[in-house]
């Protein structure tokens, strides 16, 4: 399972003080992963590099709300939290666009920081697809299946980063998954609907792979 303190976190603050500050908070906690950038350039290097799963940004970085357009380029999986010392409606409705997953003020106290980021870990947990692989245990991420076929008594799973076989229907799987982001695309095929590429009458394209998409369920992916 994993350890909520590996969580990884880039912290995006041109203020070095407030950055160091912000670590300094983490680390008493026991977070083990966290990385600081003072500047857009290595904001996006290490946002590339690292892919934090949380991203504590700085709306105002080098005074020019660069925060916001930072945000539009994070990786997939990372959750954003504004830290702002403005009182700016227009500005705070134009970041609200960009689907936070909340917001801290200056000057940053630690209960608020730590309220937030537990909020993050929490929700991240609720997004996972649990399941024995063996004598393990395994929490894959939801963003990292593409899809699920059906293979006997078992079921293969097929990630971005490697294939699982389990032994559940796929009926028992998708029980257990949010309707809204997954759906079967045919009796053997169960599908993560934000992965899809391609579709036509009859056919799903998933990460090159055709996949069947029979009449039964084409409602799902229209």
């Amino acid at each position: 399972m994993h350890n909520p303190k590996n969580t990884k976190i880039l912290i995006i603050e041109d203020d070095v003080i407030i950055a160091e500050y912000i670590s300094e908070i983490l680390q008493d906690e026991q977070f083990k992963e966290i990385r600081i950038a003072n500047d857009s350039h290595t904001a996006i290097s290490e946002m590339k590099s690292f892919l934090p799963d949380i991203i504590l940004m700085d709306i105002n970085l080098s005074g020019k709300n660069e925060g916001i357009t930072l945000s539009k380029n994070k990786n997939e999986d990372a959750a954003v939290i504004f830290i702002t010392g403005q009182q700016d409606f227009a500005l705070m409705s134009e970041a609200i666009k960009t689907k936070p997953y909340g917001y801290l003020t200056k000057p940053i106290k630690k209960v608020d920081l730590m309220a937030s980021i537990g909020i993050v870990i929490h929700k991240n947990e609720d997004q996972n697809f649990r399941f024995k692989d063996g004598y393990d245990t395994v929490n894959l991420k939801y963003t990292d299946i593409r899809y699920f076929v059906a293979d006997g008594n078992y079921s293969n799973i097929y990630s971005i980063s490697k294939k699982y076989s389990i032994r559940q229907s796929l009926s028992t799987i998708a029980d257990q998954l949010p309707s809204h982001t997954f759906a079967r695309a045919h009796r053997s095929f169960l599908v993560n609907k934000n992965k899809v590429e391609r579709i036509t009458s009859n056919t799903l394209e998933i990460n090159n792979v055709e996949i069947p998409l029979s009449r039964t369920y084409a409602k799902h992916f229209k």
